[in-house]
């Protein structure tokens, strides 16, 4: 069964990191949001690509949730001497990525084929496609500092500010790369991480014909909210600065136009209203599980799960 996973941020990478476990990589594909990529001391970051792979290749810094393990600040030190922005926590092995990612691309190398390229050294099985290999850039319009880019509010601001507003600058002309459609057309199943729609996976499906592509295929999502909060993040947050009430409703309602199926927690399964039963959610499946990944074991049983899911749908 060919797999082709929609991912950003932690939630997402947990989840591929199960996946990577029980699937072969030449069935295992992951398209990652590049909406947070931004631009710092000249370098080209991107935040969701390297915590996917880092996570992949069993070199995350889980502690800290980003970066890479055993790392050293001695650049930043230095930075913060001469009065620069220390804010975004650039680690020197960290750095290292974002450095040889910036050469590569004034070489004129694509985005997809640099990422191959750190795989192969990483020793990442499955295949890692960042959305596009144009520029799209998350935006967000705050109550308290008008309008700045995801990372300004996510890691510079901690994402205290009052959202009204996002955006993904450049979408209007980003394609999905070939390799992208390639994964879409030939997978049996799509599956949506516990990433935050907003602004980890809102960004791909808004990418030109990608919608339409995924909705012609069977769409399975974890839900990104245990017991109405995000365990990591700002979707809860993001929810309640837009009206909305985080909840497993509103997972639905997001993603009700192409989602076939949404693994929820077992302690979600009380909100949802009463005339919902675990078969039917206006046509959208339910099923109920353990959805914290809080190790490599839980998440290799939460992929299990919703292979086997897949597989006996198939069987019918």
């Amino acid at each position: 069964m060919k797999i082709t996973a929609l991912a950003g941020g932690v939630g997402g990478a947990k989840l591929a990191q199960g996946l990577a476990e029980i699937l072969s990589p030449d069935d295992l594909t992951i398209i990652v949001n590049t909406g947070d990529d931004f631009n710092l001391f000249g370098l080209n970051i991107s935040p969701d690509l390297d915590t996917i792979c880092y996570t992949l290749a069993n070199k995350a810094n889980t502690e800290a949730g980003w970066g890479i393990q055993e790392e050293t600040f001695k650049i930043l030190e230095n930075i913060s001497k001469l009065n620069g922005p220390t804010w975004f926590k650039l680690g020197d092995k960290d750095l290292a990525t974002h450095l040889v990612r910036t050469q590569f691309l004034k070489e004129g190398l694509s985005l997809t084929a640099i990422t191959k390229r750190f795989c192969e050294t990483w020793n990442v099985k499955p295949k890692v496609l960042p959305m596009s290999d144009m520029p799209v850039r998350t935006i967000l319009e705050t109550v308290q500092k008008g309008i700045i880019n995801f990372q300004e509010y996510f890691v510079k601001n901690k994402f205290q500010l009052t959202v009204k507003n996002i955006w993904f600058q450049g979408i209007d002309t980003a394609l999905p790369s070939e390799e992208v459609k390639k994964a879409i057309i030939d997978s049996d199943a799509i599956i949506i991480c516990p990433s935050n729609p907003f602004v980890s996976i809102d960004p791909i499906l808004s990418l030109k014909g990608l919608r339409e592509m995924i909705t012609q295929k069977y769409v399975v999502a974890v839900s990104p909210l245990i017991n109405r909060r995000a365990l990591k993040g700002p979707l809860a947050k993001m929810f309640l600065d837009m009206g909305k009430k985080p909840s497993v409703n509103a997972i639905i309602n997001h993603y009700k136009d192409f989602l076939n199926c949404l693994f929820i927690d077992t302690s979600d399964w009380r909100e949802i209203n009463a005339k919902v039963d675990e078969t039917n959610a206006s046509c959208i499946i339910l099923k109920s599980t353990n959805i914290f990944l809080p190790d490599i074991n839980s998440r290799i049983r939460l992929a299990g799960e919703i292979i086997e899911f897949l597989e006996n749908r198939n069987r019918k």
